[in-house]
């Protein structure tokens, strides 16, 4: 039986479960997928995941807020990258877990 010691308290699996609420949505999971290794535009990011900017934009603002992607402007382009580097290791465990295509 594990130690109480080694459990994981409760605010943090709180914060976790957050963060995890914000990522449970198809088209925001498709969104990390796509940003992983690449630094995107909202129309880019649109265009991958087959939905509108302004659409995209909402989901991006959702989860930057959570503290899962950066964002940086030049110009009047925003860019978005992953803030979170523990998303690639959950990304790996949908793709074992749901299959690749």
């Amino acid at each position: 039986m594990p130690r109480l010691a080694d459990i994981t308290d409760l605010e943090s699996l709180t914060q976790a479960s957050e963060c995890l609420k914000t990522m449970a949505h198809p088209v925001r999971l498709r969104m990390i997928e796509v940003i992983l290794d690449h630094r995107l535009t909202v129309g880019e990011i649109a265009e991958l995941c087959q939905i509108r900017p302004n659409v995209a934009s909402e989901h991006l603002t959702k989860m930057r807020d959570r503290g899962l992607l950066d964002m940086e402007k030049e110009g009047r382009q925003v860019f978005y990258t992953i803030a979170e580097p523990g998303l690639r290791s959950i990304m790996q465990c949908i793709r074992a877990r749901f299959g690749e295509r």
